[in-house]
């Protein structure tokens, strides 16, 4: 089948978007990764820490569903080389940074780029998916999260030993990245035109998906932010404040605790790769359920592990966690599907804010009462998947 089939799997530009997402969520995942990095060379707080994640982090999600509104109307060819522009900045200018303030400014350029990629994306995704969504979305969300998990190798073998200026040597990684997205632009642009004229031809309604009323359309939306609200939160506490955990607690240098976030962040792309597929086969609801509700007696145990059962029940809770990614951004896509950009920036953007949003409040809560007791008081918050009780039936379990 032709890789321009819209009536398929759009293969070839599918890779080129996942590898172009491995590329901006890698190069986004320095910014953890280096924090260590960052607060001992400026003599940073806790609270500080977390303002750095909250303005690279609000930054796009204020700017996500804006993006995504704007395309919707009217879809631009090259936005996302536009915004790996602002990444590329980014990056040049945090290399250089002599103060918070420009530390701040070189944060949020990288989030403005963010805030374009993901919804500009995603789109071209959904599109490039034929009838296979999921293992659409599955495959883009893969490449964001093996390039997350990339950036704490990158500070433990670049920035670690060669200090902050070290993190603009990752600028033609952005360079290369925007070139790639002018392609990417180009040919999903051509592919998203051919199939509004398809649809158009067809006479297909796109103004409300899943059958549901108004009402209900925004009750099931307010059930999957607060689900979302429950994951992205306690998983950007633990990548924010896991590597400071390892180091001020149990004594790991730093070297070894970005290996260690390594091996959390590569958890979340496996979790993300199973994700796909646990989906066709069981459905939406029950993926969700297991991923969120079912993370919560690793979650509740962690604080009070040792050093090796720490680790692991990291690492366990962050491939449980992933899975429900996947499952709760095509539902929402499938409830709106003239506004694939809107909704796409507004889960993506949802999931960037409320994680920076927890970074500040966790991180003044550690100034205070040590990291422990706030992992202690994050790790509640998988029990508020509960809530996926309230969502409906979606009807994709596969049949024998």
């Amino acid at each position: 089948m032709s890789g321009k089939d819209t009536t398929g799997m759009a293969a070839g530009l599918l890779a080129a978007v996942c590898f172009g997402h491995f590329l901006n969520d890698g190069i986004g995942s320095i910014i953890p990764a280096a924090l260590p990095i960052l607060r001992d060379a400026h003599g940073l707080s806790f609270a500080e820490v977390g303002l750095i994640t909250l303005v690279v982090q609000v930054t796009s999600s204020l700017l996500q569903p804006v993006v995504g509104l704007a395309t919707d109307r009217r879809p631009t060819r090259y936005a996302l080389a536009l915004g790996m522009c602002f990444t590329l900045l980014g990056l040049l200018l945090l290399g250089r940074a002599a103060s918070f303030g420009a530390i701040l400014a070189a944060v949020a350029l990288i989030g403005c780029g963010s805030a374009v990629f993901h919804p500009e994306s995603a789109r071209i995704a959904q599109h490039a998916a034929g009838g296979r969504k999921g293992f659409a979305q599955a495959i883009f969300q893969v490449g964001g999260n093996a390039g997350m998990a990339v950036g704490p190798l990158a500070a433990a073998f670049v920035v670690v030993p060669y200090g902050q200026a070290s993190i603009a040597w990752f600028a033609p990684a952005a360079a290369f990245a925007a070139c790639l997205f002018v392609w990417v632009g180009r040919e999903g642009f051509s592919l998203e035109a051919r199939a509004a004229g398809q649809s158009r031809r067809e006479n297909t309604s796109a103004s409300v998906g899943l059958g549901l009323s108004k009402r209900a359309l925004a009750v099931f939306f307010a059930i999957l932010l607060l689900l979302m609200f429950s994951k992205q939160v306690y998983i950007a506490t633990l990548q924010n404040f896991f590597t400071f955990y390892l180091i001020d607690a149990f004594g790991l240098g730093v070297d070894d605790a970005q290996y260690a976030l390594f091996g959390f962040l590569l958890m979340s792309a496996l979790g993300t790769v199973a994700g796909g597929p646990l989906t066709d086969r069981f459905g939406r609801r029950i993926v969700i359920l297991w991923s969120i509700l079912g993370a919560a007696p690793f979650a509740l145990a962690l604080p009070w592990a040792g050093l090796s059962g720490v680790i692991v029940l990291a690492l366990i809770v962050s491939f449980i966690m992933s899975s429900a990614f996947t499952a709760i951004l095509v539902w929402a896509l499938d409830a709106a599907p003239a506004r694939i950009g809107m909704v796409s920036g507004l889960f993506f953007g949802l999931s960037f804010g409320m994680g920076g949003l927890a970074t500040v409040i966790f991180g003044l809560a550690a100034d205070h009462f040590g990291l422990q007791q706030t992992f202690a008081a994050a790790s509640v918050l998988p029990l508020m998947g509960l809530a996926a009780f309230a969502l409906p039936a979606d009807g994709t379990r596969r049949r024998a």
